[in-house]
């Protein structure tokens, strides 16, 4: 069964859902909006710049979950599906996801951004394996720090090399789809890496090895 392997912010989504997610808790107050929202942005454009600490600033966005009971995070999961994520979600992107499923390609997403945010943004897409990076729990509530290898970067590999031993699977006419030159380490492990709205660095690369190079945008 090929894999077809989907990278979700900025690649399904026209947005990246762990900054908008930062916007939320902001706008709504459940935060120091100022504090938070300099952190938040800096953090961002040192991903964008490929020189993320991805455990500090996991450490720092999930400090909120460890303050709250399960049922609240819920509340205010749902209410940001509904004000940020769903109109950041790609009718192409859907249809991608479908064409896969349709074809009986494994579908997955693999992605940096923590199973708090990305777990109800998977299920809406229709797809059931999600490789994230964790958070940890203890005695039904969220302890405020990442956990296990985070999913960037060469941890993706990692993550889904681990994942695919434990399903008895392999990479063969595998599939990869992402924007991001962050995502080069697993981009280079698949038969078809495809750059979706790549970033200027994934571009250039894209072009020069002969990789396809897409929209779900126009």
């Amino acid at each position: 069964m090929p894999l077809a392997l989907f990278d979700l912010d900025n690649t399904l989504l026209a947005g990246d859902s762990d900054h908008s997610w930062g916007e939320f808790i902001c706008r709504h107050g459940l935060v120091d909006a100022a504090y938070y929202q300099a952190r938040n942005d800096a953090f961002y454009q040192d991903y964008k710049a490929g020189q993320l600490d991805v455990m500090a600033y996991q450490n720092f966005c999930q400090e909120l979950l460890a303050q709250h009971d399960l049922e609240q995070l819920s509340q205010w999961h749902q209410q940001f599906m509904h004000e940020c994520i769903e109109p950041l979600i790609l009718p192409k992107g859907e249809a991608l996801i479908r064409r896969h499923q349709e074809a009986g390609d494994q579908v997955l997403i693999i992605t940096a951004t923590n199973r708090f945010i990305t777990g109800p943004i998977a299920t809406r897409l229709g797809i059931s394996t999600l490789l994230a990076t964790e958070c940890a729990m203890q005695d039904g509530r969220y302890l405020g720090q990442s956990t296990d290898v985070p999913c960037f970067q060469q941890g993706k590999v990692v993550r889904l090399k681990r994942w695919l031993a434990e399903q008895g699977l392999n990479l063969v006419d595998s599939y990869f789809y992402s924007d991001s030159h962050n995502d080069l380490p697993l981009l280079q492990q698949v038969t078809h890496p495809v750059a979706v709205d790549p970033d200027p660095h994934l571009r250039q690369l894209a072009e020069q090895r002969g990789w396809s190079v897409i929209s779900l945008r126009d």
